[in-house]
């Protein structure tokens, strides 16, 4: 693959500002720096060329994809009628995951669910209901319900949800998540 695809790959997967540090290591710790910052800047190039709604975004150290600056009426309503629409299915089940079993990691998620949850996670941290910390030492981000969340629900503490103590700390949930079930 190409390293201009590796790098929008990269770039469109995380949805935040990466390192070109990251990027590198990432990618192969062959690779130099100087080539990432020229694939960025070409990948960015091209973007303009063909006057697409993407764009990239630099600093010194930083880079991120994001929806072209002509397009933030448009996005704006799109994000806006996502935030005021009801929650599916998926993003309740995984809401009640996290609220459950938070903080949990993305990993660990995704075991219970059986399914990726990346976008169900952007939805519901765009919403306000889900909060990502990172946990350097694990290199992980583990995901909790917010204040907002517990507001919704009228409540002061997730351990105020019915059957709390017994869902938080099940020991069926813990063996799966460890893989001895």
């Amino acid at each position: 693959m190409e390293l201009k695809q590796q790098i929008e790959s990269l770039l469109f997967i995380a949805g935040k500002p990466l390192a070109f540090k990251r990027i590198a290591t990432t990618i192969s710790s062959g690779v130099k720096m100087q080539n990432i910052k020229k694939a960025v800047q070409e990948l960015s190039d091209d973007y303009k060329k063909q006057k697409r709604g993407i764009q990239i975004l630099q600093t010194d150290d930083h880079v991120q994809i994001a929806t072209h600056s002509d397009s933030t009426e448009l996005v704006q309503k799109f994000i806006k009628d996502e935030m005021t629409g009801e929650l599916t299915k998926p993003s309740i089940e995984t809401l009640t995951i996290i609220a459950y079993r938070g903080p949990i990691s993305k990993l660990e998620l995704e075991r219970i669910r059986g399914i990726n949850c990346s976008l169900i996670m952007r939805n519901l941290m765009l919403r306000g209901l889900v909060t990502e910390k990172r946990d350097g030492k694990k290199r992980e981000n583990y995901y909790s319900v917010t204040l907002d969340f517990l507001r919704h629900l009228g409540m002061n503490s997730v351990k105020d949800l019915p059957d709390y103590d017994k869902l938080h700390s099940n020991e069926d949930i813990n063996k799966f998540l460890k893989g001895e079930a």
